[in-house]
Formats: structure tokens, C-alpha cells, sequence
């Protein structure tokens, strides 16, 4: 086991997983992810990795998940036990690769601008 620590990031969420050999525990912020997520969308985003990669009852992981919303808390996850599962087992990388969950995804909100009600919303204009 290379290192414990792992991070993953999505819009303005930071998730630190510590990850260990297992029955398969999966703990955020010290809740079991089933009752941390409040909906299977956002558990299936989370679990992806291990489920591509046929893992899910090899490792017990828990993660400790800080900033933003719901679904970006998830998708920082998802990172996190990604790059945690490719640096335990090389022979992972192109499976966690063709389904594209090493690629953090760089998108975030646009910023408001001054003299508008929102980041690409205009006041309503009156010619007259």
C-alpha cells in the first residue's frame, strides 16, 4: 500500500479518503454512504469506481467530505476512490480510464457579474 491519503475535488468540494484492506465498509463523515446520500443517484455516483472495477467488498474506505452541495461532495468522492483504487493496482488503470474517472472535472459556477441580476442574466431593457 503505497499511501492512505487520497484527494479528490469537484466544483467547490473536497473529499480525503483513507483507505485500508476490508470487508468493504464505506463511511462519510462517519455515516454509512447510504445514509449520508439521501438519494441512489448520488450513492451510484460515489460507488462507481468500485463497482466498475469489481471491488466493492476488497476495501474499507472512509472519507471525510468538506464544501459545496450534495453533488459535488459526490463527485468529489467518486475522484477520491479512484485515483485511491489506480495507485493500489496499476493493472486498474485502463478500466478506471475508458470510463473516464481519473479526469477531475474542472467545471465551476460563473461568477456574477456588477449591473446584472445573476452571471448571464440582464435587467429587463426599456427603449422607451
Amino acid at each position: 500500500m503505497a499511501k492512505a491519503n487520497y484527494i479528490g475535488r469537484r466544483k467547490t468540494s473536497t473529499a480525503r479518503l483513507y483507505i485500508k484492506p476490508g470487508k468493504g465498509d464505506f463511511l462519510v463523515n462517519g455515516d454509512p454512504l447510504d445514509k449520508y446520500f439521501d438519494t441512489q443517484a448520488k450513492i451510484n455516483v460515489a460507488m462507481l469506481p468500485l463497482e466498475v472495477t469489481e471491488k466493492t467488498a476488497d476495501y474499507d474506505i472512509k472519507v471525510t467530505v468538506r464544501g459545496g452541495g450534495i453533488t459535488g461532495q459526490a463527485g468529489a468522492i467518486q475522484l477520491a476512490v479512484a485515483r485511491a483504487l489506480d495507485d493500489l493496482n496499476e493493472d486498474l488503470h485502463d478500466v478506471l480510464k475508458q470510463n473516464s474517472l481519473l479526469t477531475r472535472d474542472d467545471r465551476m459556477v460563473e461568477r456574477k457579474k456588477y449591473g446584472q441580476p445573476k452571471a448571464r442574466k440582464k435587467f429587463q431593457f426599456s427603449k422607451r
